[in-house]
């Protein structure tokens, strides 16, 4: 890439002129574990003129977001959060206002549909030869044909909550996905498309990094919708609003079930392709996952020995907000119905919902597991964690104490590559 842009930005920087659409093309035509050094040393200098700047406040913490993921590397600071480019995506947060609980799914529901979407559309580039991308070890025209079937099945829900789905008449799924790519697109505002447009670094050049990006990105929109959702629910419960606590209880079900169709996404990947990219992503694992700890621990506190594991040790935030001893679903739960402030029978219909989530994510679990045997085989995990031992250690710990749950079967890699 030419550092013309970089330079002549810097002398005269302004972040609404920052040139976006150069940097992250250099960062995909190499690899972000190859960028040329004297892109770094300029964006480092672009980092230090955000605190002397004039400009709207979104449009600096935009950049200021995007530099940090660009130079995580360069950094030594480089983990799973930076790898997704999560600061850009504007996920719903825990502590957020309760006020803005109701509003969460909305927003999850356009940020997964404008996710999945984009994967596809690459999909498609690549499959009309329209891109030069990411350009090793592209996929064959029907290993296209099963992500856009998996794609369109893991969107489909969000569509049709957001009244988009009306458009999709065409028979055939890769037409089908053209139809629901054009739509997403035309109805995104301008600060959506360059969050989303900002949020794939890949490290290497693989053409299958795009999707997993994509796909986990997905994964942790999801998790961030639940978090906010259970702590909706674990103050409703605290009212003995049982209606409002199982509202957010069955809609967390079925985020997480809709959720399913990614990982059959993901199983389409070509192993070799990302044993490949996975090479140069140490430092970064799904360990580090803060939302998903989150979502986790508010459905009962975890024990001593999973707080005092690497899977907490990794988000030492997260684990210290677990310290302070905050109220879980499973706390509130157990109080509710042990005040005699709620009826049996309401009760009743609290326990079959928490029970029918915690199957949910132990499915959920026991999925990522099999996947990642595939993926990884016996090999250590990124992040310096020790990989799918690790993941076959934790698939069974109980969602709550106070519901008895039947351990689901889990899909197996067969069922994922499927198309459907």
């Amino acid at each position: 890439m030419s550092q013309a842009e970089l330079q002549c930005w810097l002398h005269e920087p302004d972040p609404m002129k920052f040139p976006y659409d150069v940097v992250v093309r250099h960062y995909q035509q190499v690899g972000k574990h190859f960028v040329d050094p004297q892109v770094l040393r300029l964006l480092g200098e672009a980092r230090e003129r955000l605190p002397a700047l004039s400009a709207p406040w979104p449009q600096i913490q935009m950049l200021a977001s995007f530099l940090s993921t660009a130079l995580d590397k360069a950094d030594e600071r480089y983990d799973y959060p930076t790898y997704l480019a999560l600061g850009l995506l504007q996920l719903p947060a825990v502590d957020d206002p309760e006020e803005q609980a109701p509003f969460a799914r909305s927003r999850c529901d356009r940020l997964v549909a404008q996710l999945v979407t984009d994967a596809l559309a690459f999909e498609l580039a690549a499959l009309d030869q329209t891109t030069t991308l990411l350009p090793r070890m592209r996929p064959t025209p029907d290993l296209v044909g099963k992500r856009c079937r998996h794609g369109l099945r893991a969107i489909r829900p969000a569509l049709a909550r957001m009244a988009l789905d009306g458009g999709l008449v065409a028979a055939d799924p890769v037409e089908v996905v053209r139809q629901a790519c054009s739509i997403v697109t035309a109805d995104m505002s301008l600060a959506e498309r360059q969050a989303v447009r900002l949020g794939v670094l890949p490290v290497d050049t693989c053409h299958d990094e795009y999707l997993f990006l994509r796909v986990l990105q997905a994964f942790e929109t999801t998790f961030a919708l639940l978090a906010v959702q259970l702590r909706a629910a674990i103050s409703a419960l605290g009212e003995r609003r049982e209606d409002r606590a199982l509202h957010f209880i069955n809609s967390s079900e079925a985020a997480l079930r809709e959720s399913a169709p990614l990982f059959s996404m993901l199983a389409t990947m070509q192993v070799e392709s990302f044993r490949t990219f996975r090479e140069f992503t140490e430092g970064a694992s799904a360990i580090q996952s803060r939302n998903y700890k989150i979502m986790e621990s508010l459905c009962r506190t975890p024990d001593g020995e999973r707080l005092d594991s690497p899977a907490y040790l990794s988000v030492p935030e997260v684990r210290a907000r677990v310290l302070r001893a905050p109220r879980t679903l499973d706390d509130a739960y157990q109080e509710a119905c042990g005040s005699g402030d709620l009826t049996p029978e309401q009760c009743e219909r609290l326990r079959q919902a928490m029970a029918e989530f915690a199957r949910t994510l132990m499915r959920w679990r026991q999925t990522h597991y099999r996947l990642a045997v595939r993926m990884l085989g016996t090999a250590s995990g990124t992040g310096y964690t020790e990989g799918t031992p690790y993941l076959r250690s934790v698939r069974d710990i109980p969602v709550f104490q106070g519901v008895d749950v039947d351990v689901p079967g889990a899909v197996t890699v067969e069922e994922a590559v499927a198309t459907s």
